[in-house]
């Protein structure tokens, strides 16, 4: 985020009252240059019309599908995405890097630029196995259907989706995995919950070895892609 467009957020949400505001605290390594490109076999974007696909990256296979915009949120904190309910920014396709509202705060996604050179280390936890108990199911907070065994992660700041290669500093494993979700959020029991970078599915903490443990010291960074002819 700009210094001039955090200075414009603060000034319209002075004027305005009432509007929390959550800066971006992720890190952006100036002149990164990634030594590894993966190759992606297969289409790796929904288009219009599209409600499934399935792509390779690297030895990593995913598998995408719209949800049903009946289905609710897993993360049903979130209020609004770009100033509206979060399944009409998703209907009209407005969620990306749109700002969105939690609990009252607001966050502010970088740009795709940004997310270029985005690396992180921190803390990451997993969610989703108690979506296994439901009817149904639930949406990702870029309407996709939510997956708790597949590759996928949540996060505050990065465009959904982005592909990112995490690994576990604590065994050296690691693995790519498609963000297309919001979170974590601090919990209202354990404010310093938010503070961890990355929100993994429950099948990538068992690929990275800490489903049993709950939490690992990671390191997340954005890979580039190549389609492969």
């Amino acid at each position: 985020m700009s210094v001039f467009y955090a200075l414009c957020v603060v000034f319209f949400c002075s004027v305005l009252g009432g509007c929390s505001v959550i800066k971006a605290p992720y890190n952006i390594v100036k002149g990164t240059v990634k030594g590894t490109y993966y190759g992606v076999k297969g289409a790796y974007e929904l288009t219009a019309g599209t409600t499934k696909l399935a792509y390779t990256v690297g030895k990593f296979t995913f598998k995408v599908v719209k949800a049903p915009l009946d289905w609710s949120l897993g993360n049903q904190d979130i209020e609004k995405i770009d100033g509206i309910s979060p399944k009409e920014a998703i209907r009209q396709g407005r969620v990306k890097n749109a700002p969105y509202t939690v609990k009252g705060k607001t966050y502010y996604p970088m740009s795709v630029e940004e997310a270029r050179s985005y690396q992180e280390t921190g803390t990451a936890s997993w969610y989703g196995y108690e979506t296994l108990r439901n009817n149904k199911g639930s949406m990702t907070a870029n309407g996709e259907v939510f997956d708790p065994n597949g590759l996928t992660a949540a996060h505050k700041y990065l465009p959904l989706p982005t592909h990112v290669k995490v690994t576990n500093l604590e065994n050296n494993r690691w693995i790519i995995v498609r963000v297309n979700d919001r979170g974590p959020f601090p919990s209202d029991h354990n404010p310093a919950s938010g503070n961890r970078i990355i929100d993994l599915s429950t099948g990538a903490a068992k690929k990275l070895g800490f489903f049993q443990k709950g939490l690992a010291r990671v390191k997340v960074e954005t890979v580039e892609l190549r389609e492969e002819g």
